[in-house]
């Protein structure tokens, strides 16, 4: 059995890849021009396939791609092609997840603001100081500076794609006493938790951002998301509503999103990921106040190259066994 890696991996790692499937040769190609040579005879290839590579494949039944997003990583001849292809989903939805909550938690208690505010050494909070005076008779009377903020046990959140990001983000939520429903392409292969109110279709899409206090995005670039989110779609929402994104940058039509919030039709929004990565320097969103940036840093953690590691090492025992893989991908959907 012959296996060929590209980009290289580190000794450590190479050594646990042999220790799964003893019997097989490795090469672990320094550049694309080896593995490429070395591709003739190969029966697994980990790491990023070209098409010129998979050319020389003649008997190729395992691609294990290192990432999970495949949009950028398929190619028409891979799509074509018969073997079975994996990708590295779920190693990062508890990460993304908190990260997910940061947004919400900034938006319910306006700590976005308050650090913009702190770095002009300014004390002022939502509402106006002028609130304090009623709070300072008791808080009996409901005031501008509690209207300024989200009692999340009365919030509710739609999530768009109930996998394992969007299961996680559900499970955080919920521990903030939030209710929660999602939708997805497949509703009937979910096992729905106790902890979201329901799971249903796409096409209930529409219904559950009209519902939603928060809309999360936790999604695939598919040919069927791309773009998804785009006037027509955020009109749906409520103006009191915060749109997060945290799924791929390609679901969200930034020059509607801009022109959402200008027009005051979203009460904000959180982005990890964008259209154009990184984000131009001119962009309007970074003069948003009500708007949350980051640059795709939602899945980094010390955790993620463990888990990374293991799934790997385990398709690659796997593979050498006969047995099924983990993360096979329907190559026609992208995911």
């Amino acid at each position: 059995m012959k296996i060929v890696i590209h980009p290289p991996v580190d000794a450590d790692r190479l050594h646990a890849f042999r220790a799964a499937a003893p019997d097989a040769a490795f090469i672990n190609a320094a550049d694309a021009a080896q593995a490429e040579a070395a591709m003739p005879g190969a029966d697994a290839f980990l790491g990023k396939i070209t098409p010129a590579m998979l050319a020389k494949a003649g008997r190729l039944r395992w691609v294990q791609a290192f990432t999970a997003s495949l949009e950028h990583y398929l190619f028409p001849a891979l799509a074509d092609h018969p073997c079975t292809l994996t990708n590295t989903r779920g190693l990062f939805g508890d990460v993304i997840a908190d990260q997910v909550m940061g947004y919400i938690l900034s938006f319910a208690r306006n700590l976005h603001a308050y650090a913009r505010r702190q770095l002009e050494r300014r004390y002022e909070p939502e509402g106006g100081s002028a609130a304090r005076v009623d709070f300072a008779s008791g808080p009996g009377v409901v005031n501008a500076m509690d209207r300024a903020t989200i009692y999340l046990p009365r919030a509710t959140m739609g999530i768009v794609g109930m996998g394992g990001i969007g299961l996680e983000v559900a499970r955080r939520a919920s521990a903030f006493g939030m209710t929660i429903r999602g939708v997805d392409r497949h509703p009937d292969r979910i096992e729905k938790p106790d902890f979201v109110d329901r799971i249903e279709g796409v096409d209930r899409l529409d219904d559950l951002l009209a519902w939603s206090d928060f809309v999360v995005i936790a999604a695939p670039h598919t040919p069927e998301t791309e773009r998804l989110f785009d006037a027509g779609r955020l009109a749906r929402m409520r103006p009191s509503s915060y749109l997060v994104n945290i799924g791929r940058g390609a679901i969200v039509v930034l020059d509607d999103l801009v022109a959402a919030l200008r027009a005051g039709k979203l009460a904000g929004a959180a982005l990890d990921v964008y259209e154009v990565e990184p984000l131009p320097e001119d962009h309007p969103l970074w003069g948003f106040p009500n708007v949350i940036l980051t640059p795709h840093t939602a899945g980094y953690s010390p955790i993620v190259a463990e888990r990374h590691r293991a799934l790997l090492v385990d398709n690659l025992g796997r593979f050498a066994r006969g047995e099924p893989l983990r993360n096979a991908v329907d190559k026609a959907l992208w995911f």
